[in-house]
């Protein structure tokens, strides 16, 4: 990924420009008349000539247009009234594809404010990550040369500091997009705790529980999950602690909590998953990577909040040890399961994890996050995640940092009915209520739990099966692991909390 700086105005003596332009009626100005005087005025009869009037989306590549340049791209802003922070991203990332073979650029950003400089610089760093770990052979005009990215900026001090919140939250989605792109003979459960260790040297707290120490709580429907592989299990738990301390007469903010699933790869178990595409489940574990990604966004940028993680760490395999249908697994929570489909796996973890976190931290609410069901991308696609609350400031506060942050999320239903799907004739309840609303039944199981001993506790599901990965370039997210929820849930917290 390239180096992002932040400079004065000024136009580079050669090499490549990058002009982002608002829509307008009278001609640029700043370092575009600059660059067009240098030219002699063909990069106003160019851009003339190819229709470039500055609206969003739009783009355009001059090369070697004279005055030194090897090339000028110009991206279109559109109109300034309707330029957000989430716009200067999308034309920030629109750049990159355009500049994968410059070792360095300048981008002329000398009329916009230092905040969306900044968010032009975040759309241009998301876009440029790549996941190239394992390519030996890859030819080397394949390969981004990208190095050093200046922004041009008539205030460089202010958009730096605007940019070094952003820039830790961007390693934060670094940190989901790694470990969802590994494969799962690296990712195993035990690897995927240990990198959650490399988070202490940000001052976040990591605890990693076995099989023993989960055995000695009562982890029977986590367990059960994991018996049938020779990969055992993990639980982790990340603490942040960066709320300022109450004042005098004040009492301690509760902390908030976030819980991921955590299936390093899901076969399906015994109810076996088909062939085709079951190389993608190894992303199963979408949920809890968002939570390691979210938990260093937070300690990166130095968040003012008491966060917990919770990462539910398994594989899902048929063995002769492997959980199987018809067998019932007795839950942290006291509350006994029958299993009737050994892939509804992911609902499973998560009800151990979900009693554990109110018992042991009483948070202010829970949020959990997991690629759970395939039903939830009939009903929606790729475009939303499905949102399940027990609250509705909740859901609006996480509807709205979706939609600040562009990561969409829409809230389903929950409701007795669909409750009543999960009865079972010889324990508590069943763990798959049939194909009709399977995303809903689904999130009906975690609900059961939501401890309400001393009161409701807000909760909400976020089913991210249909958003954590992309099979296609998108202005930010080039194809593959998407890291869907960690922006979102980062805007959550400094809108909410922080605020």
């Amino acid at each position: 990924m390239p180096d992002i700086a932040f400079v004065k105005p000024a136009l580079p003596r050669n090499g490549t420009l990058v002009l982002p332009l608002p829509e307008a009626d009278s001609p640029w100005a700043g370092l575009f008349a600059e660059a067009d005087a240098a030219t002699g005025g063909a990069l106003a009869r160019a851009l003339e000539a190819a229709g470039f009037k500055g609206r969003k989306g739009q783009a355009t590549t001059l090369w070697a247009p004279g005055g030194g340049f090897t090339k000028i791209v110009a991206i279109g802003l559109g109109k300034p009234v309707d330029l957000t922070a989430l716009a200067a991203e999308a034309a920030g990332g629109a750049m990159i594809p355009t500049l994968a073979q410059d070792r360095e650029a300048t981008v002329a950003a000398d009329t916009l404010a230092p905040a969306l400089v900044a968010s032009l610089a975040m759309g241009a760093l998301l876009r440029a990550w790549r996941f190239d770990r394992y390519r030996t052979k890859e030819k080397e005009e394949d390969k981004p040369k990208l190095e050093r990215l200046a922004f041009a900026t008539a205030e460089p001090t202010a958009a730096k500091q605007a940019f070094a919140p952003l820039r830790a939250i961007a390693d934060g989605v670094f940190l989901t997009r790694e470990l969802v792109s590994e494969p799962a003979n690296i990712l195993h459960p035990a690897e995927f705790a240990e990198r959650c260790r490399g988070l202490e040297k940000l001052g976040v707290e990591v605890e990693v529980l076995g099989p023993k120490e989960m055995k000695r709580l009562g982890f029977g429907a986590l367990l059960g999950v994991a018996q049938g592989s020779a990969q055992e299990p993990r639980m982790v738990v990340l603490q942040w602690k960066g709320a300022p301390k109450p004042r005098k007469g004040e009492a301690a903010r509760k902390p908030l909590a976030f819980i991921g699933k955590g299936v390093t790869f899901d076969t399906g178990g015994i109810s076996i998953k088909p062939a085709g595409g079951m190389e993608d489940m190894k992303w199963d574990m979408a949920g809890a990577g968002t939570v390691a990604g979210l938990m260093a966004a937070l300690a990166g940028r130095r968040a003012k909040v008491d966060a917990i993680g919770l990462l539910g760490l398994v594989e899902n395999m048929p063995s002769a040890t492997a959980q199987r249908p018809g067998d019932v697994v007795k839950t942290y929570s006291g509350q006994t399961v029958e299993v009737i489909n050994t892939d509804a796996e992911g609902r499973l973890v998560l009800a151990d994890l979900l009693w554990y976190c109110q018992e042991r931290f009483e948070p202010r609410c829970m949020i959990d996050l997991a690629t759970l069901t395939g039903a939830i991308i009939v009903a929606l696609g790729h475009e939303h995640a499905g949102l399940f609350a027990n609250d509705e400031d909740l859901a609006q506060r996480i509807l709205a940092a979706g939609q600040m942050v562009g990561e969409a999320a829409w809230r389903m239903p929950l409701g007795d009915a669909y409750d009543k799907a999960l009865r079972s004739e010889i324990a508590d309840m069943k763990n798959v209520g049939g194909r009709p609303g399977g995303a809903v039944t689904a999130a009906q199981f975690i609900q059961r739990f939501v401890n309400i001993k001393n009161g409701p506790m807000p909760w909400a599901h976020l089913d991210i099966a249909g958003t954590a990965w992309t099979s296609k370039d998108h202005p930010t997210i080039p194809k593959g692991a998407t890291a869907w929820g960690v922006r979102l849930l980062d805007r959550l917290v400094a809108d909410w909390d922080e605020a």
